[in-house]
């Protein structure tokens, strides 16, 4: 036999608990500003002879960006 008060004494609590922002909210719109920034750090030093080495980490870190957003974007897409 089922006790209803437990029942309802459960609902109750996670409903009424505030939903925490999710991390992939938060982290999203970081993601796409190093994104935007990486992207034009290496579109700013492509021209100018700023060296391979820092031509390199801007690629490197527009590279990385996409990477995770694409993984976030499979990983928290609605089937």
């Amino acid at each position: 036999m089922t006790d209803p008060d437990k029942r309802s004494v459960t609902s109750s609590a996670s409903s009424s608990t505030p939903s925490a922002p999710t991390r992939s909210g938060i982290s999203r719109p970081v993601l796409w500003l190093l994104l935007v920034s990486s992207a034009a750090g290496s579109t700013a030093t492509a021209g100018n002879g700023a060296g391979f080495a820092v031509e390199a980490a801007f690629g490197a870190a527009t590279l990385g960006c996409a990477t995770a957003l694409i993984i976030q974007h499979y990983r928290n897409r609605r089937r």
